[in-house]
């Protein structure tokens, strides 16, 4: 499965990048998922609704199909690379926002904010590239793209996977 982790700090811009990379990368002819890192969202809701019913009585998975759309629910203990390669089997590439310690290789988005001192977690974490403008000490190896330059970000990823 060839997945890339987009990570960095809140309100980053790694949302923003995706979006911009999607279009792109299909461009190129890649078919793209994405994975949103949601570690705060309930995905059962209310354990009395019919969805939450099914996947308490022990569904391995549950899709949640409405006239706007769906959700397919997993086990969130499952193991995320075989989460992925089973919710996007047809996809050539999968953009995947957050899960900094997950098993990707991992892109920062780094924007630092006006009012404190956050760090890039470049250093603390192993990553292939920082997007910024801002200048930001880096370990050795570790370079930066300007968030601009969605071309030469999208050719990162396509090496990636070369």
């Amino acid at each position: 499965m060839n997945a890339i982790s987009i990570i960095g700090h809140k309100n980053a811009g790694k949302t923003r990048l995706i979006e911009a990379l999607i279009p792109v990368l299909q461009d190129r002819g890649y078919r793209v998922g994405t994975v949103k890192h949601a570690p705060h969202v309930a995905v059962h809701g209310d354990p009395t609704a019919d969805s939450a019913r099914h996947r308490l009585a022990g569904a391995t998975r549950t899709l949640l199909l409405g006239e706007d759309g769906a959700a397919l629910f997993f086990d969130p203990e499952e193991n995320l690379t075989r989460l992925i390669a089973a919710a996007f089997p047809d996809c050539d590439l999968v953009l995947v926002e957050g899960f900094k310690h997950g098993p990707f290789p991992k892109i920062e988005v780094y924007h630092p904010p006006r009012a404190a001192r956050i760090e890039p977690l470049a250093g603390e974490i192993d990553v292939i590239e920082v997007i910024t403008d801002a200048h930001v000490a880096l370990p050795d190896g570790v370079a930066t793209i300007p968030p601009r330059q969605i071309e030469e970000i999208a050719d990162l990823i396509e090496d990636q996977f070369r």
